[in-house]
């Protein structure tokens, strides 16, 4: 782990720190060259960007089970056939829902060898926590075996099925202790242009119950209205983040979790229990309870390729270091 990763000083709020960071990856930027000629947004890969600036380009479809036609599509949609009954039913949810959970997806067998690679990766010192001191990012980059759990394809076909696009795994975070997180939505972290062209998968590596901080989610809160820099006070400016942007965007969630009288859901999972959310679901780490407890899991978050990827709330470009080098095909939902 680089010292970046460690680092929690001034040095992450300046914006030239991350362009000069920008330049120096290149090759996990160059992609964007298409990207940026596609959407007709003109600046340098190497540049700050956030919504303040895709909003002013030309208005682009979000993902199919986002239209306001969402259930009639997938009524008559001859693609759902290729997936279980119950499952069907599920995803039929989705548009109302914005999530959707796989009991016992994964077996024993591959959870536990999930958690002997971390336990491994964690002994050679290829991984080490993070600045928060609770998540473990991109072991994945580290390990085959994790690497083949991102592309299992009874769950990559899940996950292109819903967004309508190839999806690429951009990272994972795998947590040893419950995450206590508040309420937040992903796309506040990892951004898309055109919006919800992100989707997260959980993977409970064991038990969780109400000692070791289960994962919590509002059903339907990613119907809402994105939460984006624009819309709380965060202290930005035209060099800076500022020093208190993530607390008052938490502040602002809790804000419209309470104006919106949105309801509460713990998810109480079983070892190899899947957990699929829409990129504005609003969702967090309920507090531990048992501080001896632990509560592993990973979660996987995937773009959808041919869009624009970015981190709204620091206004950098996503640096994806295995992006598909083959021509972008949009998945056609009949």
């Amino acid at each position: 782990m680089g010292f970046i990763d460690k680092y929690t000083g001034k040095l992450r709020t300046y914006k030239a720190v991350y362009t000069l960071n920008n330049i120096l990856q290149y090759k996990k930027l160059k992609h964007n060259k298409a990207l940026y000629k596609k959407y007709k947004l003109d600046q340098s890969i190497y540049s700050p960007i956030s919504s303040s600036i895709l909003k002013q380009l030309p208005p682009q479809p979000s993902p199919w089970l986002d239209a306001p036609d969402a259930a009639q599509k997938l009524k008559v949609s001859q693609q759902l056939e290729q997936f279980a009954q119950e499952l069907q039913g599920k995803i039929k949810a989705w548009p109302d829902n914005g999530f959707l959970s796989l009991e016992g997806f994964f077996g024993e067998e591959e959870v536990d060898k999930v958690n002997t690679e971390i336990d491994k990766l964690l002994e050679s010192h290829k991984v080490d926590f993070n600045y928060t001191n609770k998540k473990i990012m991109f072991a994945f980059r580290h390990s085959e075996a994790l690497k083949a759990i991102l592309y299992t394809p009874a769950l990559t076909s899940i996950l292109e099925f819903i967004l309508g696009r190839q999806v690429i795994p951009f990272q994972t975070i795998n947590f040893i202790k419950g995450s206590e997180q508040l309420a937040h939505s992903d796309s506040i972290h990892m951004t898309t242009h055109p919006l919800g062209n992100l989707i997260a998968v959980w993977i409970a590596l064991e038990d969780t119950d109400k000692s070791n901080g289960p994962l919590f989610y509002y059903p339907g809160s990613h119907k809402l209205p994105y939460i984006l820099n624009d819309n709380f006070e965060g202290g930005n400016t035209k060099y800076r983040i500022g020093d208190f942007v993530y607390k008052k965007y938490e502040e602002k969630v809790q804000q419209v979790v309470k104006e919106e009288q949105l309801q509460k859901k713990t998810f109480y999972a079983k070892k190899g229990d899947v957990f699929i959310w829409h990129a504005n679901l609003l969702h967090g780490g309920s507090p531990v309870l048992n501080p001896e407890s632990t509560r592993k899991s990973m979660v996987i978050h995937y773009y959808a390729k041919d869009v624009i990827c970015y981190h709204e709330i620091t206004q950098r470009p996503a640096l994806i270091s295995n992006y598909p080098i083959s021509e972008v095909q949009v998945i056609e939902m009949d």
